[in-house]
């Protein structure tokens, strides 16, 4: 008998886990509602009066984790709902205000194109590419908003129209940025929100976003320029470090954004390492340059050193989602894995704590996350990819199927996160101090 991993230590056997991801597609899918002509649609919380289409928490992101089920339980009951998903999207790319990858069209228009690939819905295909045409036509020359980075900006645009097969209006999306970099000691970085001097750094509004984007976008397009300025805006943050030589640690902003709300140092996908990872990730695969795996490696150092799932001081960790979350740190642990064939403990311990913050009753299961500024600091449960329990399901179906030594691709990979390149053949190494340290 082998020995027990971390997560089955605490009671977590896969059967647990997956059990829990049921209850969490039970409750997610419940808080469904009908938008006509046989289409679903979901709100950001069950208190709202209307749904919400975009992807970041709302319908679109949804479809993800229908896909992700589908796929698992090979119950095609998960992609019918998928469908009546796209249907209530297909009936907003007309309507729909905001441009974007995680809060506007752009973002909603690769879930069509998805939806069609996978599952045969030509409507949905013919409303992706009217909606990438409204993208294009509100262009401005430069920029589509306030914002202009990866998450509500250029970058993110750029990332969606190459994944949904536009790589003209992908090289569009992406050009401006040569132009508004801003030059460093080190680098370049660019203003993530028109007018605001602060500089953020990391994947979701900052230069590591823009960078990942022209990367991605630079090398699938043969544009040199593009990608060698990606490299440019990593010198930049690589030159902030603050974890070095072990770790890799860089803050929030500079000059430091809202210091009185915002933590200088986080460690989740948006704005800490679990994000800065994926960066240096593509990196590795589109220059075949060991120093990007080197970083990578410091990375999750730092993460696993962080002293994270736990909650040990007012705001540290206390969010359960995939975009500012322990869901968001499991996605890079369970790459790791893949790749790499790391240790499963970490992510075992994450597992654990997802679980052991998951209200349970016979609704199914949700989570609540913090708001420690707040009374009550408990925030009302959300059902979508940011987060709520689109994101969190996706990534615990994921780490079930990983731990059985199945496909370690997800059944729809968002463009921010790179697929990884194969499946580790080597044998899992023993837990090392990485492992104990981050359990302790």
């Amino acid at each position: 008998m082998g020995a027990m991993t971390e997560a089955e230590a605490t009671g977590m056997r896969p059967d647990e886990v997956e059990a829990l991801a049921v209850d969490g597609l039970r409750w997610m899918l419940s808080g469904a509602r009908e938008t006509g002509d046989g289409g679903l649609g979901w709100p950001v919380r069950g208190s709202d009066a209307e749904v919400d289409p975009m992807f970041y928490n709302g319908t679109a992101g949804v479809v993800p984790v229908l896909l992700e089920a589908w796929r698992h339980y090979g119950d095609d009951a998960y992609a019918d709902l998928a469908l009546r998903a796209a249907r209530s999207l297909v009936d907003v790319v007309d309507e729909y205000p905001d441009d974007s990858l995680y809060f506007g069209l752009t973002g909603i228009a690769l879930v069509l194109r998805t939806v069609h690939r996978e599952l045969g819905l030509p409507d949905a295909d013919v409303a992706a590419a009217r909606a990438l045409d409204r993208v294009r036509s509100r262009f401005d020359g430069t920029r589509w908003g306030e914002l202009f980075e990866l998450m509500g900006g250029n970058a993110g645009i750029g990332l969606g129209a190459l994944a949904a097969g536009d790589a003209e209006l992908a090289v569009l999306a992406l050009e401006p940025y040569a132009r508004t970099a801003d030059t460093t000691s080190a680098g370049v970085t660019w203003e993530f929100r028109r007018g605001v001097e602060s500089r953020l750094h990391h994947m979701s509004h900052g230069t590591l976003g823009i960078a990942y984007a022209l990367a991605a976008v630079g090398s699938a397009t043969g544009r040199a320029d593009l990608a060698e300025l990606g490299l440019a805006g990593v010198a930049d943050v690589v030159a902030r470090d603050e974890g070095g030589p072990e770790g890799f640690l860089v803050p929030h902003s500079d000059p430091q954004r809202a210091p009185d709300l915002i933590d200088r140092h986080s460690y989740g996908w948006c704005h800490g390492p679990a994000g800065d990872a994926h960066v240096f990730r593509l990196l590795r695969d589109v220059t075949a340059d060991p120093t990007w795996s080197a970083l990578a490696d410091r990375c999750w150092h730092t993460v696993t050193h962080s002293g994270l799932p736990g909650r040990l001081r007012p705001g540290f960790w206390d969010n359960n989602g995939r975009c500012c979350g322990t869901a968001g740190v499991l996605a890079l642990a369970c790459d790791r894995i893949a790749e790499q064939g790391d240790s499963p403990g970490f992510a075992d311990v994450l597992v654990a704590d997802i679980a052991a913050h998951a209200t349970r009753d016979a609704d199914g299961a949700r989570w609540s996350n913090v708001e420690f500024r707040a009374t009550p600091s408990d925030l009302e449960p959300e059902t979508g990819w940011a987060m709520g329990n689109a994101g969190i399901v996706r990534e615990l179906l994921r780490y079930v199927r990983i731990g059985r030594g199945g496909d370690a691709a997800y059944a729809f990979s968002w463009p921010d996160q790179p697929v990884p390149r194969a499946q580790a053949t080597d044998p899992i190494r023993p837990a090392g101090d990485d492992d104990v340290d981050a359990a302790s």
